[in-house]
């Protein structure tokens, strides 16, 4: 079988306002997601799907893609949304489904699914490559969302990106010099980010705010002090606090933690940014957060 990897990713800056085009600072993780396909001409026109997590089976299905029929599956509504995601590359691509050939699809998740590193994103990159489609087109008709983590696992580099008036996005250089004093810890769930979008969405939002979290992106990707990156990672999240109308996650949780706390993406679950103190991971540890990862043990820079 041939095989392709798309990083996993963090989101830095600007979530929720990256979808009306606030600048967004995204990082690759060492961990993402492979991808592994034959395809065999034998006028079947079946789908053997296979998804792993961290190498364990959870997902197999085999599609009729002649009448998009699920044949066989252990999970119903896990094979239903390959289907259609599937169905959705067959409207896109050129070369994938138009024959009567077998296809042997794998996955392979290679962090826990719960840490909401980009499981469907980098599934959407991985397919779009291999389909020779646009993976934001699919990702949008597949799933919605801004397609930051799609230019990150595109990229497999950090990112600037903008979504508004359209996509465009750079990879950047984000490796800062006090990077070995931050921390990410993981928050033991995994977040649903479309209940914190429809939250966004429901609220009047100015091009003035926008403005503001795409100034705040710039002057984060180009800190070279702690003191001064820590200053602006509470800056903004009393902002996104005040105007989504929730509790920072330090005011819930780390209320007496001695350095800020910052949530990645969406409010919470999955990861949040902080940086190293003594004590630190009894402190963590002792709140019952035991996944703590430095920057070189996570972040691909």
């Amino acid at each position: 079988m041939s095989g392709i990897f798309s990083p996993g990713k963090l989101m830095l800056t600007s979530e929720y306002f990256a979808m009306d085009g606030a600048l967004v600072l995204a990082v690759p993780t060492r961990l993402g997601q492979e991808f592994y396909f034959r395809e065999t001409d034998n006028g079947e026109s079946l789908i053997f799907w296979e998804a792993y997590h961290q190498n364990k089976l959870w997902l197999r299905a085999v599609i009729n893609y002649k009448n998009w029929q699920v044949r066989e599956t252990n999970i119903p509504s896990g094979a239903e949304f390959i289907l259609k995601t599937l169905q959705n590359v067959q409207l896109l691509s050129e070369i994938k489904f138009k024959n009567n050939f077998t296809y042997h699809l794998k996955t392979n998740l290679q962090f826990p699914a719960d840490f909401g590193l980009g499981s469907s994103s980098t599934l959407m990159t991985n397919l779009g490559e291999w389909a020779d489609v646009d993976s934001f087109h699919l990702n949008k008709i597949s799933l919605g969302g801004s397609g930051y983590d799609i230019a990150v696992a595109k990229e497999k580099s950090a990112v600037l990106y903008q979504s508004v008036p359209e996509i465009k996005y750079d990879k950047v250089n984000f490796n800062p010099p006090f990077k070995n004093e931050l921390i990410f810890i993981h928050l033991n769930q995994k977040q649903d980010s479309r209940e914190g979008i429809s939250l966004y969405k429901s609220k009047n939002k100015s091009k003035k705010q926008v403005s503001e979290f795409s100034d705040l992106t710039r002057k984060i990707l180009l800190c070279n002090e702690l003191e001064n990156f820590s200053e602006l990672m509470v800056i903004h999240e009393q902002k996104i606090s005040d105007f989504i109308e929730i509790p920072a996650v330090k005011s819930r949780l780390f209320m007496d933690c001695p350095v800020f706390v910052k949530s990645l993406g969406a409010w919470g679950g999955d990861f949040v940014m902080s940086s190293k103190f003594d004590g630190f991971k009894d402190y963590f540890w002792g709140k019952g957060f035991n996944t703590i990862f430095e920057w070189s043990e996570i972040i691909n820079s």
